[in-house]
Formats: C-alpha cells, sequence, structure tokens
C-alpha cells in the first residue's frame, strides 16, 4: 500500500485558499516529498503531517514555486533533532542551488545527499523502500524539468507445495518471500524463483507539472494506477498561452491520460487566474472520464489488486 497526499494544487504563488503544488507519498514508513514551495509547512500541516520523517526530496525543477519553501523545512527538521541523512534528487546544479538557499539554513544536525539527474531517463530504487523504485524523465518546459513514476513491484504467491517438495525448511520461508536468497551447510542454494509464483501486478504512480505534452509523459505514465498532472489552464482560449510558457491545458493532459491509459488522473499546478477549475472539468471528462479537479489535501491509498 502507497498514501499519497497532494499537499498543495496552485502554480506560480500560494493564495489563501490554494497552496503550492507538492506531492508527498508514504510506503514502509518512508516518506518522499516532490517539491517544496513556498508554505509547502503550512499544507503539510493542515494534514497534520510532520516533515521530520521525510527520507528523499525530489524536485522536478528550479522555479521559485517549486524550491522556495526549502530553506525553512529543512530548518523545522533540524529543530525536531533529526539526525538521518536527507537525499535530494533534482536536475543538474542541486547542490549548487541548495547550498545558496542554505545561507539562510547554515547548521543543520543532518547530513544532505545529492543525486543530480542528467539524463533524459534514470530509474532508482531507495535504501528501507524494498520493491520500490523512482524514475524520472525529462519533460518540456523552457528550463531542464523532470517528471517521476514510482512503482511498487509485487512478488508472486508463495507456493507452499513447491517449498515442501524441495524440503525446504520452514524457518527459511519468510525471508524468501522477502526475495533471500541461502546458502545452506551442504552447500545447496535455495532461492526465491524456487517457491514464488509469477510477479503480480504492482502499483504505479506518476507525477509532472510544468510542460507541455510529450511522449516521455506518455510512456512513463503508462498502466498508471494515479497520474497527477498538471492543468495549469482551464480556459479553451488560454492554449496559446499554454503553448507560450510550456505548460499545459486540462484537455491536453486528458489526452494524455487516455493515451497511457491510466486508471484515474488528478489535474494540479494551476494557475493563479484559474478561480474554479471544476467549471472545466465536464469538457476535459469527455476526453478522459476519470478526470479529477483536485483540491488541496486530496488523499488516497493505492493498494495491490486483489
Amino acid at each position: 500500500m502507497i498514501d499519497v497526499c497532494l499537499l498543495g494544487t496552485g502554480g506560480m504563488m500560494p493564495l489563501p485558499n490554494r497552496l503550492l503544488t507538492s506531492l508527498l507519498v508514504r510506503y514502509n514508513g518512508k516518506c518522499v516529498l516532490i517539491d517544496c514551495g513556498e508554505a509547502t509547512q503550512i499544507a503539510m500541516k493542515k494534514k497534520g503531517l510532520s516533515s521530520k520523517p521525510i527520507d528523499v526530496m525530489c524536485f522536478t525543477h528550479y522555479h521559485a514555486d517549486h524550491i522556495s519553501g526549502l530553506p525553512g523545512m529543512l530548518l523545522t527538521m533540524g529543530n525536531a533533532e533529526r539526525t538521518e541523512p536527507l537525499l535530494m534528487v533534482g536536475p543538474k546544479g542541486l547542490e549548487r542551488v541548495v547550498n545558496a538557499l542554505r545561507v539562510i539554513a547554515p547548521e543543520l544536525p543532518f547530513e544532505i545527499k545529492f543525486k543530480e539527474l542528467g539524463g533524459d531517463e534514470e530509474s532508482f530504487e531507495i535504501d528501507g523502500m524494498p520493491g520500490f523504485s523512482i524514475t524520472a524523465f525529462r519533460v518540456n518546459h523552457n528550463i531542464t524539468c523532470y517528471g517521476y513514476s514510482m512503482s511498487l513491484k509485487r512478488q508472486g504467491k508463495f507456493n507452499v507445495e513447491a517449498a515442501i517438495a524441495a524440503g525446504i525448511d520452514k524457518k527459511y520461508w519468510n525471508g524468501l518471500q522477502k526475495g533471500q536468497t541461502f546458502e545452506l551447510e551442504d552447500g545447496r542454494l535455495i532461492t526465491p524463483e524456487m517457491v514464488l509464483g509469477d510477479a503480480r501486478k504492482g502499483i504505479k504512480l506518476t507525477y509532472t507539472t510544468d510542460t507541455r505534452p510529450t511522449d516521455s509523459i506518455v510512456r512513463n505514465a503508462a498502466d498508471s494506477d494515479l497520474f497527477i498532472c498538471e492543468g495549469m489552464y482551464g480556459e479553451p482560449d488560454k492554449l496559446a498561452k499554454a503553448r507560450e510558457y510550456k505548460h499545459m491545458t486540462f484537455y491536453e493532459a486528458a489526452r494524455m491520460a487516455s493515451e497511457a491509459g491510466v486508471k484515474e488522473m488528478w489535474l494540479t499546478h494551476y494557475s493563479p487566474s484559474l478561480v474554479n477549475p471544476m467549471e472545466y472539468l465536464p469538457d476535459a471528462k469527455k476526453i478522459f472520464a476519470n478526470t479529477v479537479a483536485a483540491k488541496d489535501g486530496r488523499s488516497t491509498e493505492l493498494r495491490f489488486e486483489d
């Protein structure tokens, strides 16, 4: 199970009733935060969430509405007596940008580790999150920008009959289900493949903002259980503006959701001029029926299929 909370849904600037777009994902006691604009801490407080357990911060790009809340967030984490290292992931220049922002948060009781992205696509795993992987992929904004897909694998069912037939002691069963391999005293190896069936469908979540529609988004979002996508503009006459500033309309996002075959799409990163996103939702739903005009704090649990 993966817990997902879209902390805010605004773009460019926080508003009294709409904070900046940021996503918190929780799995196996670990937390991943994507983007940290101004007032992200307020959004977390509204949901009763603490910043101390954040293990990974991923940044889509370095425009202020996606990273300007970082110094305050780091100070809060430090004041909470956090000592565990914090991993930060983002486009090239991440360490330079973060260190510049840390001029006002110079002393922290924990180490910051950096992973800078350079290619068009890169996948990596997180310590303490077994079976959970993150894929960063380039999108099309006016500066280097990445989207993120998060996947949780699901192994095959444990085959008791196969374990008994192979003479495998029960004390190894739990470890085998967790993917461990054992070498016995007689030199024989017992592996998960001996007792597990074919892998089953896992869970997939994709998040992208600040971009024009791209093949990389459709490819990486394919078959996602949840696709969280920028919908900067709902007004049909804002298409030219979306193209000029390399953002997206509701209808472009809906077409990508349809092409990618996702289960559900949440729109986010609304323009401050977009007062009522719900007004334009019906036309987007004509393109992709399971489209949601998300509001701040929208949460869900993504679970394995039975």
